[in-house]
């Protein structure tokens, strides 16, 4: 009887060794069969125009074309009826005193209305109205696709040499996209004319901790450790809204993204990875803006699973990550 308790150990662990596999290789099967093949980059009939501040429907242009302006800011929204004068506000403001400082520099912002229940198109045609649809257009999707559907809807219907991803609570300082843009240029060359600068808030990581609840804090370390373990080495935050990319790199992630929701960053992200896009990681000013969307521990497990599948997708070929070409 002595020895059997030894025995045992191996025996056990072998079994749990052996469940392990046999689990990881249902995995795969699940997330090799349930994945979609190339995402679905459909437009509803409405979805292909926007609404010029005269009330006349206006094509929207497309990634392809060659583009007309420096600079495209793309606002996803989604209830955003409260948040999003303020981020308005604030970034129209900045990008109307740099034009005048420089008339060369041109820009456009783009708020995608992502099948909002709220007024948001209202609050947002405002400043269509106020600016012209030259720099302001409204974008309204059918239905609510996800904030990753509704940025990438707004990146191909956009015009500029470069494509700042924005949020509508405006918790980024505006002013900081020269931060960013400083990062994009000091990772040239770019090669074939790609490269990617995003705003992080690692260093603000330890105020946070102390304002947050414990359960929060694992919360975030979990999702940190799983986009390091099984996706993105380099970035630590990789979830801040604030990313600037060159046309080219927009055209190449955004055509072979299929995450819609909130893991869509840690998606594009990869994708550079795998395409050797270089990509910048820069400090910004930030701050907490009540009204998040994010249910903490359901959005989080959502997250996670997204997480792992885009990682087995990939690596079992279910998801193949194509090149386009910029005309």
């Amino acid at each position: 009887p002595g020895m059997a308790l030894p025995l045992a150990l191996p025996a056990a662990a072998a079994a749990l060794a052996a469940l392990a596999a046999l689990l990881l290789v249902l995995i795969c099967i699940i997330a090799h069969v349930t994945a979609k093949n190339m995402p679905t980059l459909h437009r509803h009939e409405e979805e292909k125009y926007f609404i010029s501040a005269e009330g006349r429907k206006e094509s929207l242009p497309s990634i392809h074309d060659p583009p007309t302006k420096e600079l495209s800011v793309v606002v996803p929204s989604y209830n955003e009826e409260d948040r999003l004068p303020h981020m308005m506000d604030e970034a129209l403001d900045y990008l109307e005193k740099r034009q005048k400082r420089d008339p060369s520099f041109t820009y456009e912002v783009i708020v995608v209305n992502d099948g909002s229940k709220d007024q948001t198109t209202k609050v947002a045609m405002k400043y269509c109205k106020k600016y012209g649809s030259d720099k302001v257009r409204v974008l309204s999707l059918v239905k609510n696709r996800g904030k990753g559907g509704a940025v990438r809807m707004g990146v191909f219907g956009s015009r500029g040499k470069k494509i700042l991803m924005a949020d509508a609570d405006g918790a980024t300082e505006f002013a900081d996209i020269e931060k960013v843009e400083e990062g994009l240029k000091n990772l040239q060359p770019w090669p074939n004319q790609m490269a990617i600068s995003c705003g992080s808030r690692a260093h603000l990581e330890k105020d946070s901790i102390a304002k947050r609840s414990y359960f929060r804090t694992l919360l975030m370390y979990g999702f940190h450790f799983l986009v390091w373990f099984l996706c993105v080495k380099e970035i630590r935050d990789t979830q801040c809204g604030f990313k600037l990319l060159t046309r080219e790199a927009a055209l190449q992630t955004f055509s072979t993204l299929h995450i819609e929701r909130w893991a869509f960053d840690v998606e594009l992200l990869y994708i550079a990875q795998c395409l050797g896009i270089p990509i910048a990681e820069v400090a910004v000013n930030w701050t907490e803006i009540e009204g998040s969307k994010l249910v903490p521990f359901w959005s989080w497990l959502q997250m996670g699973r997204d997480l792992l599948f885009i990682r087995l997708r990939y690596m079992t070929g279910a998801w193949q990550i194509e090149t386009r070409k910029c005309n």
